[in-house]
């Protein structure tokens, strides 16, 4: 590939090994995504800047509406994790993954 094609690739938001070694912060349980879960979500975010939520997997959880009520950024979905950001330092990131 030539050195010109190189430079002129898009940077992504994402660390140069993703997202793999942050670890889970939030659990959802067989409840669900509850507001307290919204809640702290929210409260995480703003001391952490990045979270990753886990959910198991008989609970129907969808990210994207996770990531609008919470008031974040979808960063990456694999499988049963999300990874959200703050909506503030994340702008112009576009959803990975999903």
């Amino acid at each position: 590939m030539s050195q010109d094609r190189i430079s002129s690739r898009k940077k992504t938001s994402a660390p140069a090994g993703g997202y793999h070694d942050l670890k889970p912060t939030i659990w959802v349980g067989k409840q669900g995504m509850t507001e307290t879960i919204i809640e702290e979500i929210r409260s995480q975010i703003k001391t952490r800047k990045t979270i990753k939520v886990k959910w198991l997997e008989s609970v129907d959880v969808d990210p994207a509406s996770v990531a609008t009520e919470s008031g974040t950024v979808l960063l990456q979905v694999r499988g049963r994790t999300m990874v959200l950001g703050d909506s503030g330092s994340a702008s112009g990131s576009r959803p990975r993954n999903i």
